[in-house]
């Protein structure tokens, strides 16, 4: 079983391979009892985060972690991946613009890939 950290050290380093957009890891356990860590990041069209979303989805199962919930899939502007203590955030760039999640979680840590264990 992974550690919140390497879930999200996992993702995020995913949906990089993947060159998705503006990719950040809010660490929100100190925040809400919903996660450990949200990822968040754009893709530059619905085709692309369809591609980014199969591929956290591959890399997670591979590891034994398969996503526990998916939403949003069919809109193809906002989907979320929820792993139990991750939750992957796959935005169009409208869609993140408009939600703003850093903005409503903005008193999370913002954590970089780089601090978390390697994949």
């Amino acid at each position: 079983m992974l550690t919140p950290d390497e879930i999200a050290a996992i993702a995020a380093k995913a949906l990089e391979d993947k060159k998705a957009r503006d990719v950040t890891i809010l660490k929100t356990a100190e925040q809400t009892v919903l996660a450990d860590y949200f990822v968040i990041c754009n893709g530059t069209s619905s085709t692309h985060v369809k591609a980014l979303v199969e591929e956290v989805d591959k890399k997670l199962s591979e590891a034994g972690e398969p996503p526990m919930r998916r939403e949003g899939l069919r809109s193809d502007i906002w989907v979320l991946m929820d792993f139990g203590c991750v939750i992957v955030h796959v935005f169009t760039d409208e869609a993140r613009q408009f939600y703003n999640l850093e903005r409503l979680w903005s008193d999370a840590e913002v954590v970089s890939l780089s601090s978390l264990p390697s994949p």
